[in-house]
């Protein structure tokens, strides 16, 4: 891993698909994925959706970016999940994401900062390039527990 690049940086994907098939997405250098409708909107169970990347994409960033910020603050930690369920509903005639709820499970050594890493959390959830990217209310619950 190298250092960071300077901004602006640029992302590519592909998605390729035939008519009542399901959807490839790739991008160069990496394994491919099958996507389909979510079965919400009647598609079939199993697959990865638009949607449920979206909120995958909202939970991978905020480990990555916890990762950097106790880092940066010399916070020692075990293990993290992250929970990531986004409510989809109709505003104003358009279909979007309203409401993302992460809740964020953090296991850090006996006698950790608890006060400092709950202040750390919540930068975390500030801080995210994926979830400032997205026009929805975000609420963040964490659970720190002692191993």
């Amino acid at each position: 891993m190298g250092g960071m690049q300077k901004l602006p940086h640029h992302y590519a994907a592909c998605a390729l698909s035939e008519p009542g098939e399901a959807i490839t997405v790739s991008s160069p250098g990496l394994d491919a994925l099958t996507t389909e409708t979510p079965p919400e909107f009647g598609g079939p169970e199993g697959m990865w959706s638009p949607e449920t990347l979206m909120m995958g994409a909202v939970a991978n960033c905020f480990i990555l970016t916890w990762r950097a910020i106790a880092a940066h603050n010399g916070v020692e930690w075990i293990d993290m999940r992250v929970d990531v369920t986004g409510e989809l509903d109709r505003v104003e005639r358009v279909t979007r994401f309203t409401q993302v709820v992460q809740k964020a499970y953090l296991v850090v050594p006996t006698g950790a900062d608890r006060a400092k890493i709950g202040e750390l959390l919540a930068k975390t959830e500030t801080s995210c390039l994926v979830a400032n990217s997205m026009n929805a209310e975000f609420v963040l619950e964490t659970e720190i527990t002692e191993a």
